[in-house]
């Protein structure tokens, strides 16, 4: 179970002290939390403090029990703890192969290969020869990460806004293979805008913004609500979206907007 007690964050700049968490007190067991909001809001911030890649002003972070706080990416990852990044890393010269056994901490047969690829939607034959490089596309770069995570076998897999360079129909595609991580056993934990992600059965959503984070239903989500009213009524807003302003108001006829 990985819990989060009395968590905060906070960055200073030039204009001050901001905080971006404020007393993050969760409990997790479900095994697909997604974490929603607007940009700003925390989200992909609570998703790396949980991975060990910042740590948190103020709190603990307990994972089965032991307090992980002060542990660092590699050790969180020799306990189980995963992370997928917003943007993939490239690896010149590494092929998908070479990295899938280095996911998975051995030597992979051609079988095992084909199915880890197989299962995020690519043709091993195609790809586990590939170079980690430039010739992927995102998208591409994106599935063999999630095929990564299937390789380690985690505990805890953490993704930070892994529907980035997707298409709808490949975020589908990898909803199927999240879904085969939790039913391998793994504990998913997502940040996300998206509403197809999000929609999975067995989701609890929780929003953050501004500091506070609170659990919603699928239906409160902002992604939800507004994707639903642009397809059901997609003529009448883009009249109202791409609408001329009209001639003469005030500000916009070239005068200097004062009363």
């Amino acid at each position: 179970m990985l819990q989060l007690e009395h968590v905060t964050y906070r960055v200073s700049d030039e204009q001050g002290e901001k905080t971006i968490l404020k007393d993050v007190n969760l409990s997790l067991s479900e095994r697909f939390v997604a974490f929603t909001g607007p940009n700003g809001g925390g989200k992909s911030t609570l998703a790396k403090v949980i991975a060990g890649i910042i740590t948190p002003t103020e709190g603990k972070i307990l994972f089965d029990g032991e307090d992980i706080t002060s542990l660092s990416v590699t050790e969180r990852a020799k306990r189980g703890i995963s992370y997928a990044f917003q943007q993939p890393v490239r690896f010149k010269g590494l092929t998908v192969r070479s990295l899938l056994e280095l996911a998975a901490g051995e030597k992979l047969s051609e079988e095992t290969l084909c199915g880890l690829l197989g299962k995020v939607g690519l043709c091993a034959n195609e790809y586990m020869d590939r170079e980690m490089n430039a010739g992927l596309s995102g998208g591409e770069i994106k599935r063999i990460e999630i095929a990564t995570v299937l390789a380690r076998r985690a505990k805890l897999s953490i993704f930070d806004e892994p529907e980035a360079a997707l298409s709808p129909m490949r975020q589908m595609a990898m909803l199927t293979a999240m879904h085969r991580l939790t039913r391998a056993g793994s504990q998913l934990v997502v940040a996300t805008h998206s509403p197809i992600l999000m929609a999975y059965p067995e989701s609890v959503i929780y929003l953050l913004d501004g500091g506070g984070i609170r659990q919603v239903g699928y239906e409160e989500t902002d992604h939800y609500r507004v994707t639903r009213d642009f397809l059901n009524r997609y003529p009448a807003l883009l009249r109202v979206l791409l609408e001329e302003p009209a001639a003469g108001r005030s500000g916009e006829d070239g005068g200097d907007g004062k009363d």
